[in-house]
C-alpha cells in the first residue's frame, strides 16, 4: 500500500448539508449540488456528513441499510465525473449467526468504487444509538488512490486511541463523518484540531448543519493540517471547502519531531500475531512515518520474569517491537530435549503478544530468524546477554545497513531450563 506521505500534492474538502431525515433523494441532490457548486478536479478527497443519505431514521433503518448499495454507486458515478475519492458514513446491514445486525459504517469512495470501510466503534448513548446500531471494532487505516486514510465517525473523535492506532499504521489523512450539536460545537473544532496536532496528519471533518427535532446541527466544517492549522472552515449554513494540501509540510514536521511514534492502542492482543508478508508491510508504513523498529527472537516456552525484562529492556530501543518465536518444529531442532516445547508455538505466540511492550509477533519455521532479520531489516536487533554481537544471527546485515545490534544482560536466575527442572524434582 501507498502511504499518502508519498503523494507530491493532493486537494481536500468537504461537502456541508443539512441531512433531512429519512429523504435518500433529496440528500443526495444536495451533494450532488454541493459538488457542482464546488467542482472540484482531482486528485483529492470530499467528505460527507454521518449518515449523509437517511440521517437517524431509527424506525426505517434496516430499510435504508438496503439502499446503501444504490448510494454507493451514486457516489461511485460522482467520483468518477470529478476525478475524486469521496467519504461518508452510510448504514450497513451485516447478516450474522444470530440475526441482522446494522454498523454506522464510513465508506471512502474512488472512481473505481468503494476502497475501504471503517464501522463506528462509539456509539451515543444519550441519542439511543446503542439500541439500533452494532458498534464496530479494530479500525484499520483504509487503502486509496491517495495512499492510507484513516477514518473516524462522530463521537469516535472523542477517542484520541482511535486515530492513533490508524496514524501508527501510516494513514497521511483523517477523514472524519459527523452529526455533532450546536451546542457542543467549540468542543467539536477543539477535538478536530486536537487529533491533527497529536498525530501529525491533515484532518477533514465534515459536519451537518440544519435542524432535526429539538436538535440544531453545529456545521463548521474543517479541514486542518498537520500543525493544527485551520486551512478551511464552514458556517453554520451549507457550504463547501476544497483545499490544497502539501504532504511534504507533513513529512518536515515529522522530521523536527514525531509525535506518532508512541506505541499504538491494541484492541486485541491476538491481532499482534502477523505473518512475516503482513509484517514486512507494517514496518514499511512505520519507517514512512519515523518509527524504529526492534528485533528479537527465542522460544518462550514458559515465559518468566527473565523475558518480560529483556522484552521490556528491548523496546526502549525503539519505537516497535518485532518478536519472532520459534515454531514447534524450529525448537526441536535446536536439540533442547524430546519434551520440548512444552507450549505449543501458538500459545507461546499469543502469551508474548499479551505483553504491552511488544507490537507484533511472527512465528518461524527455520532452525534461525535470518530469513526473518534481512526481510524486515530492522533498526536494532537484539539478543541476550549470552549472545556475543558477533555471534547474533543477522548481525552483519543489519550493521552494513546502518543499524545497531545490541546484547542486552539477562535476568540471573531466570530460565525456562531452570524452571523446568526445579518442576520435574519438586
Amino acid at each position: 500500500m501507498k502511504n499518502i506521505i508519498d503523494i507530491t500534492r493532493y486537494h481536500a474538502g468537504f461537502v456541508q448539508c443539512d441531512v433531512q431525515l429519512g429523504e435518500p433523494e433529496a440528500n443526495l441532490a444536495a451533494v450532488r449540488a454541493g459538488l457542482a457548486r464546488l467542482a472540484p478536479s482531482g486528485p483529492g478527497i470530499i467528505v460527507l456528513p454521518e449518515l449523509w443519505s437517511c440521517g437517524f431514521a431509527y424506525e426505517r433503518l434496516q430499510h435504508f441499510a438496503l439502499q446503501t448499495v444504490e448510494m454507493l454507486d451514486e457516489i461511485q458515478r460522482l467520483a468518477g465525473q470529478y476525478g475524486i475519492h469521496l467519504a461518508g458514513s452510510l448504514p450497513e446491514e451485516v447478516l450474522t449467526e444470530v440475526g441482522s445486525v446494522i454498523y454506522n459504517t464510513l465508506y471512502i469512495v474512488g472512481p473505481s468504487g468503494v476502497c475501504g470501510s471503517i464501522r463506528k466503534q462509539h456509539l451515543f448513548a444519550p441519542m439511543a444509538e446503542d439500541r439500533y446500531f452494532t458498534p464496530g471494532d479494530n479500525p484499520q487505516p483504509m487503502a486509496t488512490a491517495l495512499g492510507l486514510v484513516a477514518g473516524l465517525v462522530c463521537y469516535d473523535l472523542r477517542f484520541p486511541e482511535l486515530a492513533k492506532s490508524q496514524a501508527g499504521k501510516g494513514a497521511g489523512l483523517l477523514a472524519v463523518s459527523a452529526q455533532w450539536p450546536e451546542a457542543r460545537r467549540e468542543q467539536w473544532r477543539t477535538l478536530v484540531m486536537a487529533r491533527a496536532i497529536e498525530n501529525q496528519v491533515c484532518v477533514v471533518a465534515c459536519n451537518r448543519c440544519g435542524i432535526t427535532g429539538k436538535t440544531e446541527f453545529g456545521g463548521h466544517s474543517l479541514v486542518v493540517g498537520p500543525d493544527g492549522t485551520v486551512l478551511a472552515e464552514a458556517g453554520s449554513e451549507p457550504g463547501e471547502a476544497w483545499v490544497g494540501i502539501d504532504p511534504a509540510a507533513m513529512q518536515e514536521l515529522r522530521q523536527r519531531f514525531n509525535t506518532v511514534g508512541p506505541a499504538v492502542y491494541r484492541f486485541n492482543d491476538e491481532d499482534k500475531i502477523v505473518e512475516l508478508g503482513e509484517l514486512a508491510e507494517l514496518t514499511a508504513r512505520y519507517r514512512a512515518v519515523g518509527r524504529k523498529v526492534v528485533f528479537t527472537n527465542g522460544c518462550f516456552d514458559i515465559l518468566h520474569q527473565g523475558h518480560v525484562t529483556y522484552l521490556e529492556q528491548a523496546r526502549r530501543e525503539g519505537d516497535c517491537l518485532v518478536v519472532g518465536v520459534n515454531s514447534d518444529v524450529s525448537v526441536r531442532s535446536l536439540g533442547k530435549g524430546d519434551d520440548r516445547p512444552v507450549n505449543h508455538e501458538q500459545s507461546r505466540a499469543r502469551i508474548v503478544a499479551a505483553l504491552g511492550c511488544v507490537d507484533h509477533v511472527v512465528i518461524f519455521d527455520e532452525e534461525t530468524p535470518h530469513r526473518l532479520i534481512t526481510t524486515l531489516m530492522p533498526e536494532v536487533l537484539v539478543k541476550g546477554g549470552d549472545w556475543p554481537v558477533e555471534r547474533i544471527v543477522g548481525a552483519p546485515e543489519v550493521l552494513a545497513a546502518g543499524g545497531r545490534v545490541l546484547s542486552i544482560p539477562l535476568v540471573e536466575n531466570y530460565s525456562t531450563t531452570s524452571l523446568l527442572k526445579k518442576i520435574r524434582t519438586s
